[in-house]
This record gives structure tokens, sequence and C-alpha cells, in this order.
């Protein structure tokens, strides 16, 4: 498949991918300090999270592109600003996994790699990072894979082996599956930062491929301010350059014309995280690893002690950017809800049935929910099974379903914070304006949890007499009940 947005790994200075470190406000900050390419941080679940449950969607009061998990967590941000220079990385053991993830991405990111390379076990233990090292056969499945199935390039990073030799002839291996570059940290899987650099293994590496080759591990011996940069790749023969631990202490190390002074980098790093709604406890990591050994001054201290991003702006002196940098997007947002209403009034189906509910599982007994009760009326007058359409508002990310039955749709002016929730208020509206009990504790006796209670006793009877216990049918109540679910579209 043709590469339709070329990516250069010649010449170039890299911000590695780091965890809990290489999220939107360093990358951003790196690129303007001058890197030319930044790596996100090492997701190490992205295949289990963004395959099946993780959808994407502009923010617009931030103007960025989100991936939410299902409990709303923010698992990749990004925006237009890196959209051509940033490499999404993740850890991934299955090449078809990888690939959905790759497909999800890869219209808002300039990459996709995969990390060969991480010896923690939190990603060995799956199979992932370092583990892959020693499974030439999976390495060549996944690389393989993703350079066929997307348009952008595929680059991998991995540790050296025990041998130059072994290392040379995997990373010849790799280089036939087709992918523009690869990452090399000098350093096996067992060694650590304090262990010195195999400059000699990176530059043989690089002597015998032809695809760029990018050197990384140098920060402990080598770079400590720009020109280092230089030296360390002359000494590997690289094509490029992979700083870590040194932009994460001060990522004005990209800069041609000097380092900053570390006060200036952590009030620029500040205004991103508080431009890009960072989350305060990421940011408070990030800028205890530039302060290193002066955590323990009054201003450590005051910002190990922050509990919210205006408290952290406040041990910087920045209370008054934060204040307003909060004005704008409260206005912004007041002004794209007022936006939002026009448009849903304008757009509002007279069509639909409607009513101000929720759905409050308090109120039912445990297992019992009005999706349910509705999907046994639809059987009993022999309908066709409910069928919900959920949408995900942008600007708060609450969630409206439209339930459709017997023709006619039902819904909830009310928007819920989960998918689940808009489904079962839809639900709610269904029932209530059908007449039909919706299985409430307050409507006495539930006819459904008697129905349960029986096949629980008919199932311990065929027990206890040897006989095949069939599954309940209540689980395949509850199959059948998500066969009608819709997914959640992009926005």
């Amino acid at each position: 498949m043709t590469v339709n947005t070329p990516l250069c790994f010649t010449g170039k200075s890299i911000l590695a991918p780091m965890v809990r470190v290489g999220t939107l406000p360093m990358r951003l900050l790196a690129l303007d300090y001058g890197a030319d390419i930044v790596y996100c941080e090492f997701l190490v679940l992205a295949h289990r999270i963004f395959c099946f449950v993780c959808f994407s969607f502009h923010v617009d009061v931030l103007d960025t592109v989100d991936f939410i998990a299902p409990n709303e967590r923010v698992v990749f941000r990004t925006c237009e600003r890196e959209r051509h220079c940033v490499i999404f990385q993740m850890g991934s053991a299955d090449a078809e996994r990888a690939l959905a993830v790759a497909k999800l991405v890869e219209s808002d990111v300039a990459g996709i790699d995969i990390n060969m390379g991480c010896p923690k076990e939190y990603s060995t233990k799956g199979g992932m990072g370092a583990a892959l090292l020693s499974d030439p056969d999976k390495i060549e499945s996944i690389l393989t894979t993703l350079v066929k199935g997307i348009c952008k390039p595929v680059t991998c990073k991995i540790r050296i082996l025990p041998s130059v030799e072994d290392t040379v002839n995997l990373v010849k291996r790799i280089e036939k599956t087709g992918i523009a570059a690869i990452a090399v940290h000098g350093r096996n899987k067992e060694e650590r930062p304090q262990h010195p650099v195999h400059c000699d293994v990176i530059k043989a590496i690089s002597e015998a491929v032809s695809i760029p080759v990018i050197a990384n591990g140098g920060s402990h011996d080598f770079i400590k301010e720009y020109t280092d940069i230089e030296t360390f790749q002359k000494a590997t023969a690289a094509s490029s350059v992979m700083i870590a631990r040194a932009a994460m202490w001060n990522p004005s190390i990209f800069r041609k014309e000097g380092l900053f002074p570390l006060k200036k980098v952590m009030q620029d790093y500040i205004k991103y995280a508080v431009r890009y709604d960072n989350h305060y406890t990421n940011t408070k990591y990030c800028l205890c690893q530039m302060l290193r050994e002066q955590l323990e001054t009054t201003q450590g201290k005051k910002l190990h002690a922050a509990q919210s991003t205006q408290e952290i702006c406040e041990v910087f002196e920045m209370a008054d950017f934060y204040e307003e940098t909060t004005t704008i997007f409260t206005a912004k947002k007041t002004s794209l809800e007022t936006k939002i209403q026009d448009d849903d009034d304008e757009m509002d189906d007279p069509d639909v049935i409607k009513m101000a509910v929720r759905f409050d599982k308090r109120e039912y007994p445990p297992q019992i929910t009005p999706k349910m009760y509705l999907l046994e009326w639809c059987r009993k007058e022999k309908h066709p099974q409910p069928v919900y359409e959920t949408v995900q508002r942008p600007l708060d990310r609450l969630f409206c379903s439209v339930v459709t039955v017997a023709e006619q749709k039902y819904k909830s002016t009310l928007w819920d914070k989960s998918k689940k929730l808009a489904e079962q208020a839809a639900a709610i509206v269904c029932l209530r304006t059908l007449g039909v009990p919706e299985g409430k504790l307050c409507e006495g006796e539930n006819h459904l949890m008697n129905k349960r209670r029986r096949e629980d006793r008919e199932r311990l009877n065929n027990r206890d007499h040897g006989e095949d216990v069939a599954e309940p049918s209540h689980k395949k109540a509850n199959f059948t009940e998500g066969a009608a679910d819709v997914n959640v579209p992009e926005v």
C-alpha cells in the first residue's frame, strides 16, 4: 500500500516515547523548541482498548481529537499542530489487533510505531515490548500486517540482543517487512540507564541496513546540550537521534541556540497543560521530573502538595494565566452550548416521543432493567426487538439514545454520562408511554424476577438428577438485548 504522507526519518531530532511524559503538552513543547518528530507515550494496552470500545471525536472547546476509553478516560489526545509529525506508539502481541488500532488513529497521526524494547513486566507479561525480541516470527507478522494494511509509515523500536550478530540478523529481518525506520535503544533488556549505551552495536546496525536507524539511549553518557546530539549521532553512525530522559528533564534540549532556564521551560509547559486541559496529576508528574534535585526546595514541596491545575499555576506564579484561560474556555463552552441547543431545537424530530427521565438502578431489583422489560414486551406482542441509536455530544461527552419500537421512536430529553444509562432512559420513555411496567421496586411483584427464580430452581433440580444444565434464559435475554445495541458513532 502506498504511503500517502511520507515522513523523513533522516537527520531528525526526535522526542522518544515515554510513559506518563509523552502526552500532548510535552510533545507540543518539544516541537516548539526544535524537535522534528515526536512520539506519544507508550500505550501498553492500546490494542485492547481501541479495538473494541474506544472511539474518537473532536473536542470543539480544546480543538483536539480525543480517543476515549469506556471509563471516559482520554487515552490519546492530539491536535492539528502535531498531525504531520506525531508517531503513535503502542504495544501489541497480535497483528490483527494492532492493525485495528492503527486504522482507528492513522488519519490523525503521521505514523505508527510498535514498541519492541520495553523491559517492564507490565509489557512483557502480555508478550509485548522486549518479549517480542525472542519471537522474530511474531515481529514479522505484526510489522508486515501493518505495512500492508495502513497508509502511514510504520516503524518499530527495539533493544539490542546479547550478541551483535544476533541483533544485526534480527534487524535485517525486520527491514524486509517494509518498515520506514527502526529506533534502537543501545542497551539490552536487562540493562538500565546507569549502564553504558552500546554505540558500537547501533553503529553495526546502521552499517548493515539501508533503512534509517534512529539511535536512542544517549542521555546518560552523551546528551547534555544540543551539540551533543550530533556527537551521539556520529558515534552511532545513525540517521537520526531519539532523546528520552534528557528531553524529559529539559525539553529545550532540542534548541540549537541552547537550553532555556528551567523556570521558563516549566512555565511554557504549564501553559500547554492548561490550554489542553491536561490532567493535573500528569502535569505534576512531568514538572517533578524537570525539577529533579530541586524537589526539596520550597517550590518543589509546594508542587508536591498541589491538588489541582489551579494550585500548580499558583506555585509557578501563573494564577492570572489560569484565570484568563479558564475564562476564555468558559465563554467558548457557553457559546457552543447555546449553538448546540439551537441546533437541537431546529433538528428536533416531532415524531419522536420525548420525556425528561433518567435511569436510577437503585430503583430496580438486581439485574432487572427497563431494557429487559421492553424486550420482553416486544416478544410478547410479536414486535421486532428494540433498536437503540446512541450519539455522544462532543462538548460535554454526554449521551442521548433513541429507541425504535413498532416503528415509533422514543427518547429522554436528558443527556446521560454513559451510553448504557442513555439507552435505559429511552426504554423508560417507551414503557411509560405504552403504560407497561418497567420493573421498578415500587411496582410490587416482579414477574421477570419470579421467572429467574423458577429457572434457577429448574436448573438446580436438573443438576441434582444428573441432567445437562441449559444456560439460564435470562442470560440469553441479556445477550439478545445486547445484540440490539447500536455502536456509538464517531462524532
